[in-house]
């Protein structure tokens, strides 16, 4: 027999080797346990024993929270709610946008460099982007909206209802410019003296507070039923953007400030879903 053969025949000999584990009592040397082994059977136990134990905290940490302390990993509950504060943030961005955007044009309208019908139409495509959409008016559409355009220039609200709203004087005057939309004048303006308190005409919040040249101190209180109230000329604002007011409070002190003014007044509007309304015809400015 070649001695490479003579060695590899040792080798598997020893596997099977048997041997004998014995558990006996130490001082009467009684056996308790024995159980018979050979060098081929440990290794095979053992492997399958490690096998069986990586499988086992293989699975613990895959379907367990253990997993959210290796290394590497994250919280599903903290995935999740990472994902949703950022279509949060997205959606904040955008009504951030479009809010900036409206009292930027807003404020246009307030210093008359474009007519309400100009900032509604700007605003809804910036809102809501036709564009978009793909859409294309046809021959009749066309025609009907250039008829529309001809015939009304700037629709003005007939509603006349003033026990519905209930709103409270603004301040107690003399109308001395009355409403005239034909002319572009979208509200009343009464005489006062200096220094009368201005006060919000129903609960609200303050869309508008600063000063322009035409109109001087100007603030625009915004009411539920999407009713909006605008005070002109004032000597003093006394609420800043995003103050909530309560009816009969005073926001504003009267004055003489702007270019389109000839002597103390409030030029005062009321504009009831995006229309302007006769003031007279829901509040009683008589002293």
């Amino acid at each position: 027999m070649k001695p490479g053969q003579k060695k590899k025949n040792n080798w598997l000999k020893k596997l099977t080797y048997h041997y004998r584990l014995l558990i006996i009592n130490d001082d009467t040397y009684e056996e308790k346990f024995s159980v018979r082994l050979n060098r081929l059977n440990v290794f095979v136990w053992t492997s399958l024993f490690a096998l069986l134990l990586i499988l086992g905290t293989g699975l613990l940490i895959a379907f367990t929270p253990l997993k959210t302390y290796m290394p590497g990993y994250t919280d599903p509950g903290l995935r999740k709610q990472a994902v949703q504060l950022q279509l949060k943030t997205d959606s904040l961005e955008k009504a951030l946008t479009i809010n900036t955007f409206y009292i930027e044009q807003l404020q246009r309208v307030f210093k008359n460099e474009i007519s309400m019908e100009e900032f509604n139409k700007i605003y809804t495509e910036k809102k809501f982007n036709p564009d978009t959409l793909k859409l294309q008016a046809g021959k009749v559409d066309s025609l009907l909206r250039k008829e529309v355009e001809n015939r009304e220039k700037f629709k003005v609200s007939q509603l006349k209802n003033r026990t519905a709203y209930n709103f409270t004087a603004p301040v107690k005057g003399i109308i001395v410019n009355a409403f005239a939309p034909d002319k572009q004048h979208y509200g009343v303006d009464l005489a006062l003296q200096k220094g009368t308190p201005i006060k919000s005409i129903a609960p609200g919040k303050i869309i508008f507070s600063d000063w322009s040249a035409e109109t001087g101190n100007t603030i625009i209180v915004k009411h539920p039923n999407n009713i909006i109230s605008v005070y002109k000329h004032n000597k003093k604002l006394l609420r800043k953007i995003g103050d909530e007011v309560q009816e009969g409070e005073v926001i504003a002190i009267s004055g003489n400030t702007g270019e389109k003014t000839s002597g103390p007044h409030l030029h005062f509007e009321l504009w009831i879903n995006d229309s302007p309304v006769n003031p007279v015809d829901f509040i009683n400015f008589n002293n």
